[in-house]
């Protein structure tokens, strides 16, 4: 029979390939170059919330380890525990005791309401002002509009718009 510490490896690798696979998807999502207007550790978790949007991280997903992350990125392993403590602390992400950090059923929904209770009360305006400043009808808008990804009956039901 196999030795106890044998089994317990071998449990491990599938977590670890997985871990690995999502860091390397990770890092290919993420820019490496860093922005002086704001603490790293808030840029790092600005980046996983537009992973989590865009759907690179889906709920049950699991972050990658800080250590992996601190060093693919050389960065203080304690400036990426910050970032990853406010997801945490917003209720983002999970942290699961000696497994590592889980984005949590329901963030994505929870994320989009906020972004876009944000867009409306602090970008729209802006956006409004200048369309009537330049005096743009809603036709010019449009015509000049790119090509939607998805059309806007599909962009989300009901349920995600007015939660």
């Amino acid at each position: 029979p196999p030795r106890r510490e044998e089994v317990r490896r071998s449990a491990r690798l599938p977590l670890y390939s997985t871990a690995t696979a999502m860091s390397q998807e990770f890092s290919g999502n993420m820019d490496p170059q860093w922005d002086d207007s704001q603490p790293i550790y808030r840029q790092l978790r600005d980046r996983v919330v537009a992973m989590i949007l865009e759907g690179v991280l889906k709920e049950g997903d699991p972050l990658p380890s800080v250590r992996n992350v601190a060093a693919e990125f050389r960065l203080n392993p304690l400036t990426v525990l910050k970032g990853y403590q406010q997801l945490v602390d917003e209720q983002l992400v999970e942290k699961r005791r000696g497994r590592g950090m889980y984005v949590n059923a329901g963030a994505r929904k929870a994320l989009m309401k906020d972004e876009r209770q944000r867009f409306i009360e602090d970008e729209w305006p802006k956006v409004y002002a200048t369309i009537q400043r330049l005096g743009l009808s809603t036709e010019e808008l449009f015509a000049r509009a790119p090509a939607p990804t998805q059309t806007l009956s599909s962009a989300g039901s009901n349920d995600d718009k007015h939660e």
